[in-house]
């Protein structure tokens, strides 16, 4: 394990005005012209490792000047550029269509357009590089050659390769038209007046040797290619939204749009998808991303939940190794597949998470909930046993009823909740937490999981068992709200130090504490308020950090800066204890943030206040797409809707307060069980209900299972 090789929150290279190609686990980052700059984090990506630095077109041996991008799908771009003027002429005459496509390599279909009078004589190349990096290397800026490189060409043909640690990565670049040399193509064009010249490019991975088929060969009309059908069929099925409020309907579309570009497919298992963390650099497995964004857009797609969780309980922990932090019935944090990796997905495993665990079998607790191959979900049943017996051994190492973390060695992250920055937990006068550290969150997440346990014990007939972990809940919440409640601040401990002493920062994670129902209905009163305060409530969503923390930067990665997924996760928090007003205002602020953004949600924000800036400030190292900010519209309407459903207690709860603002919404082909459910808020609040499963019942209120103090929390 790499000291760059898992997710630390921190700064990346590259600029924003990158353009981003996203399609299964390749990638592709360019300028806006599309050429990739050597030198830079500019590549194209297989598996983990950049299999081209440097792609760079020349006319004449002239940059073009690059005119528009357009962005048609995830993993296509049109970049139309101008060539300089022609010898003698003052005007440009020739425009450069690049359309690119990328899965499984790339595919670049160049144009020349003459719009002049005459032949135009042009001399193309493309100058080409790879170094095979690892991505963190790439990303970290800290590329170096390693191993033995080779390079061989021929007519058509260039082929790039390194051989390191026993294993093999190589490039094959191929163009019908091409003459080729180390490090270039060339191709001698020439242009009719009026008319244009084409060619083709193929870049072709190879891993030891053996090809990559390309997902956009030549032969095969790219409508028909297998990226291409993926998002029509992402697109045509699931459910259909319409509503009053188009910049609502455009964020809507872009979060559907991204949350299907940013699925991966095991080669092995091509119908299982499972859901990346986010683009560029996260093209991967994420444990607490994936299944946190797997729970909130679970209602567009619930074998994507599926799959993220089957996929996830394949490389559960067996054995003990302090440098990948596995452990037996551990989630995983992150799956790679770099150069050191297997050719399996997500090759090389790394376990050093605290909440990936509980959120595993809170997710299989909303599978069972949404009636979702209830055959499958069983089938996952030990996993979820096997994560509690973590939960209650390593995940609580001292025996005194809370979860913490300490990382084994000094390779792995210092902080393994989701604030995983160095410095992403410390108390109100700034200072960092000792390990071990219990955060608050954390032990929501194992309330609710215990709680999911009880619910997938009581539909599989084992009442003794559920009845089992609904006591264990019971008595976690209790323990819970008596050592992390700090009554002289009025507001939960952010975590407990490796002393047991509360860090007493006012954060967000409150809010995450209210989703899961931990919180004691006399304590919730004030967590809602300070949600919604000046000190933590920025207008565009919920600060991670509050503005009177010694460590407060509206402009750090967690210390009180905005993430979308965080607030959303606090406006569900706070709609399940009854706060909808709360809940609306900052569900409308997340969505509103969104419309400034273009309907496209960053992984987060800077945390200026609205009334300082008119628009928000973006965080310049933020992900886009990222996972469980393209989840979050999704979820957020959810929230606006009251919208919960449990199918073992056969009820469909739905108790809207949209604002006026989005006018009237129906929602279709939602998937309910083994129905498709249809929805329908008129402007004044009115709700149509069709197509519910038998025996399933709409209500203003959650069943039992979801209620805040259930009958059977004693």
């Amino acid at each position: 394990m790499g000291e760059g090789w898992t997710f630390a929150g921190e700064a990346t290279q590259g600029g924003g005005d990158a353009v981003t190609l996203i399609e299964g686990s390749s990638f592709c980052l360019s300028e806006r012209g599309g050429d990739l700059a050597p030198g830079t984090a500019h590549g194209l990506f297989h598996r983990d490792t950049r299999i081209l630095s440097g792609w760079q077109l020349r006319l004449d041996d002239e940059e073009v000047d690059p005119l528009s991008v357009i962005a048609e799908e995830p993993y296509q771009a049109l970049f139309l550029g101008r060539a300089r003027p022609r010898p003698g002429q003052s005007e440009a005459t020739v425009l450069v269509e690049r359309r690119r496509f990328v899965g499984a390599g790339m595919r670049e279909d160049i144009v020349l357009r003459n719009l002049g009078n005459e032949a135009a004589a042009c001399v193309l190349t493309l100058r080409v590089e790879a170094d095979f990096a690892d991505l963190f290397e790439v990303k970290e800026g800290r590329v170096r050659p390693r191993g033995q490189y080779g390079v061989d060409y021929g007519d058509g043909t260039l082929a790039m390769s390194r051989q390191w640690r026993g294993e093999s990565r190589g490039v094959r670049i191929a163009a019908d038209q091409a003459i080729c040399s180390p490090g270039q193509l060339t191709f001698r064009a020439v242009v009719p007046p009026r008319g244009t010249w084409r060619t083709s490019v193929l870049v072709t991975p190879e891993i030891d040797g053996v090809e990559t088929p390309t997902s956009f060969p030549l032969e095969r009309p790219v409508e028909q290619a297998a990226p291409s059908v993926r998002s029509m069929e992402w697109r045509e099925t699931g459910p259909r939204l319409s509503v009053g409020d188009e910049a609502l309907a455009l964020t809507l579309r872009r979060s559907r749009q991204d949350l299907g570009a940013l699925r991966i497919f095991d080669p092995g298992r091509p119908d299982t998808p499972v859901v990346a963390a986010g683009a560029p650099w996260f093209m991967a497995l994420f444990g607490r991303d994936s299944l946190l964004t797997a729970w909130m857009a679970l209602p567009l797609d619930p074998q994507l939940a599926l799959g993220t969780a089957q996929t996830l309980a394949r490389y559960q922990g067996t054995k003990t190794d302090p440098v990948t932090e596995e452990e037996p019935g551990k989630i995983p944090h992150e799956l790679r597949f770099g150069v050191e990796a297997s050719l399996a997905l997500g090759g090389t495993v790394y376990y050093g998470t605290i909440d990936a665990t509980p959120l595993f079998v809170m997710l299989l607790g909303e599978l069972c909930r949404w009636g979702v191959e209830p055959a499958a979900v069983r089938e996952l049943l030990p996993h979820a046993d096997r994560a509690l017996e973590w939960i209650e051994t390593h995940g609580d190492r001292d025996g005194d009823g809370f979860v913490e973390y300490r990382r084994s060695t000094d390779r792995g992250l210092a902080n393994q909740g989701w604030k995983d920055s160095w410095d992403g937990v410390n108390s109100a006068d700034g200072r960092l937490a000792e390990p071990p550290v219990a955060l608050a969150e954390v032990q929501g997440y194992v309330y609710a999981a215990y709680r999911a346990r009880a619910l997938l014990a009581e539909h599989t007939g084992d009442p003794s068992g559920a009845e089992k972990w609904r006591h264990r809940a019971a008595r976690l919440k209790e323990r819970f709200n008596e050592r992390f409640w700090l009554p002289e601040r009025g507001w939960y401990a952010h975590a407990l130090d490796g002393d047991k002493r509360p860090v007493d920062a006012l954060a967000s994670n409150m809010g995450h504490c209210l989703w899961t129902g931990i919180v004691d209905t006399d304590k919730a009163p004030a967590v809602a308020g300070h949600l919604l305060s000046p000190k933590l409530f920025s207008g565009w969503g919920v600060r991670t950090l509050a503005a009177s923390m010694a460590a407060y930067n509206p402009m750090s990665y967690h210390n009180g800066s905005v993430w979308p997924h965080d607030s959303g996760i606090a406006a569900a928090g706070l709609r399940r204890y009854g706060f909808t007003g709360h809940a609306r205002r900052v569900a409308e602020a997340v969505l509103d943030a969104a419309t400034a953004f273009g309907g496209r949600l960053p992984e987060l924000l800077c945390g200026f206040d609205r009334a300082e800036y008119a628009r928000p400030v973006p965080y310049p190292a933020a992900c886009s797409p990222q996972a469980w900010a393209s989840a979050t519209p999704v979820h957020l309407l959810r929230v606006l809707l009251g919208a919960e459903v449990c199918v073992p207690h056969g009820v469909l709860r739905l108790d809207p307060a949209l604002p006026g603002r989005y006018g009237p919404l129906e929602l279709t082909d939602v998937p309910v069980g083994d129905a498709r459910v249809g929805v329908a808020v008129d402007a004044d609040g009115a709700v149509t209900v069709t197509g519910l499963p038998s025996g399933m019942r709409t209500s203003g209120t959650p069943c039992g299972c979801l209620a805040v103090d259930p009958p059977d929390a004693g």
